[in-house]
């Protein structure tokens, strides 16, 4: 069921989407790597929609997926997968961050910590302390296609890039195929 928001409401949303997009831009800049910013209907920004309808193949595209923890102080992360694959949330991702119990962040502890909609999310405007987990295999890839801070952008850019991010850690097998 999709839930009607008010013209109020949509134009908050418009105006948070539109400040995450600026500052996803400016963090590319001060990282000077070549990106590509992609507008898309946000109707298509969920993985496989965006695939088919814009030509991109799966095995290039990633999602950025925030975790936390169950238990109280909590934590969260992000983990950046192939959109190919499943995130191993109860036994990669909860041994890095040092939890007993973890799952993945519901949409409103997505938008309150990273003010990104899910659908929309990238690791290239998220608050410095938090910690960026990317699966292996995607450094290994030639270009990734990401979230862009809104639904209504993607990026496309090197893996390379993603190293030179703050906070960020390179793990083996932190997704299974699917």
């Amino acid at each position: 069921m999709r839930m009607e928001l008010s013209a109020e409401g949509e134009s908050i949303i418009v105006m948070q989407s539109l400040a995450i997009e600026q500052q996803v831009r400016q963090v590319l800049e001060a990282l000077a790597t070549p990106y590509e910013l992609i507008p898309i209907d946000a109707e298509f920004a969920d993985t496989a929609l965006f695939c088919e309808r814009y030509g991109f193949p799966t095995d290039h595209s990633v999602n950025t997926i925030i975790v936390g923890s169950k238990k109280e102080p909590r934590q969260y992360c992000a983990c950046l997968v192939p959109a190919t694959t499943r995130l191993d949330v109860n036994h990669g991702v909860r041994k890095l961050m040092g939890a007993s119990r973890v799952s993945f962040a519901s949409a409103d502890d997505t938008i309150a910590l990273t003010g990104m909609m899910i659908g929309g999310v990238t690791v290239f405007a998220l608050p410095a302390e938090l910690p960026i987990y990317i699966d292996a295999p995607i450094m290994g890839l030639d270009y990734v296609i990401l979230g862009g801070g809104s639904r209504s952008l993607k990026i496309k850019v090197s893996p390379k890039a993603l190293e030179r991010l703050s906070n960020t850690h390179i793990v083996p097998s932190l997704s299974v195929r699917i």
